[in-house]
């Protein structure tokens, strides 16, 4: 006896065939919060076009004087028509930098320690020590910095000063290590000490970021990193941080950008200077935030005009680096590779 198969259908296939299109039907909640979400989406344009709309009209009688002298011009003297934001935008990147070199590897290490190590009772407690550090006004930390870190920190920019002083960043003029009445005021009011009190700004920010990043790390790869042998710090290091290792990027960013716009605690500690004092823990410093501040209820028209210029130069230096920042920490939630 032999079986017979039915034949198959000689009809177009699948791929031939139209394919109907589906459409969900949104409902009267669906729209209210589509039509929210978009209202919401361009009024924070809104308000960043008018922001730099703003201050792009305000700062063009002085943008057409100085042109672009005002980007390789050290001194502020708008009133003879001789100004510029090189020296001030060198060194508020300069306190930034220092910001973020001291709280990028006390985040990495505050996030790993919170997401993977601390024990479940302990974790809460620690995630809202660090956002309460967010709440703290910056003239706290402004003030803390001023008179109680500025002092503690002159013993080791005078160490530092000794012994990596052939390093141009590290070098102090007119300092003498052999020298034991060597006055203090060498190291005080210096970028070293803003950058510090800034890092302790921006470091929930960070570990907020790097935390959230990590705690996306596959639970497949963690408990395959597991199985394969490897410890607690070699699954940490060959799955987590690889794995958001586009958080710790972004991370960094967004502190970047934070510490670029910080106002309060560099006009407590820094002694300001115009010209782009490269040494770090020098005396002397200064910011465009700085600047503002500083000379704003003192300057002519014409003066608050290159006051709102040097202001235009920081709000496009911060949306650069923040929608950057943004960029890299979209990415990392969407997915990223780990290496096991």
């Amino acid at each position: 006896m032999v079986a017979t198969l039915p034949e198959a259908p000689t009809g177009p296939g699948p791929e031939a065939q139209a394919k109907r299109p589906l459409k969900a039907k949104p409902g009267q909640g669906d729209r209210t919060f589509l039509g929210l979400t978009r209202l919401s989406t361009l009024i924070v344009l809104a308000v960043f076009a008018a922001i730099g709309l703003f201050l792009a009209a305000k700062a063009l009688p002085a943008i057409r004087v100085a042109k672009l002298s005002f980007l390789t011009t050290q001194a502020w003297q708008p009133d003879i028509h001789h100004f510029g934001i090189a020296g001030v935008l060198t060194l508020t990147i300069l306190i930034a930098l220092v910001a973020v070199v001291i709280a990028v590897p006390i985040s990495l290490g505050l996030s790993l320690f919170i997401s993977e190590v601390a024990p479940q009772r302990i974790k809460r407690t620690l995630v809202s020590l660090v956002d309460l550090m967010a709440a703290v006004p910056s003239v706290v930390y402004g003030l803390w910095a001023l008179y109680f870190l500025q002092g503690r920190t002159i013993g080791l920019s005078r160490w530092l000063s000794t012994w990596l002083g052939w390093i141009p960043i590290f070098k102090v003029n007119g300092a003498s290590p052999t020298n034991p009445l060597e006055s203090s005021s060498l190291y005080s009011a210096s970028t070293f000490v803003a950058g510090i009190a800034v890092s302790l700004m921006v470091i929930p920010i960070l570990t907020s970021v790097m935390r959230e990043s990590f705690s996306q790390a596959p639970l497949g790869e963690r408990e395959g990193a597991y199985a394969l042998g490897s410890t607690r710090w070699g699954m940490i290091r060959s799955v987590v941080i690889p794995f958001g290792k586009s958080g710790i990027i972004g991370g960094t960013m967004l502190g970047l950008g934070r510490a670029l716009g910080e106002t309060i605690v560099v006009i407590l500690i820094i002694s300001p200077v115009f010209t782009a004092n490269l040494h770090i823990l020098q005396s002397g410093g200064n910011s465009v935030s700085f600047l503002i501040a500083n000379l704003y209820g003192e300057s002519s028209s014409f003066g608050i005009s290159a006051l709102m210029a040097a202001g235009l130069a920081l709000f496009a230096l911060t949306l650069v680096v923040n929608f950057s920042a943004s960029a890299v920490v979209a990415r990392s939630r969407s997915g990223a590779e780990s290496e096991v």
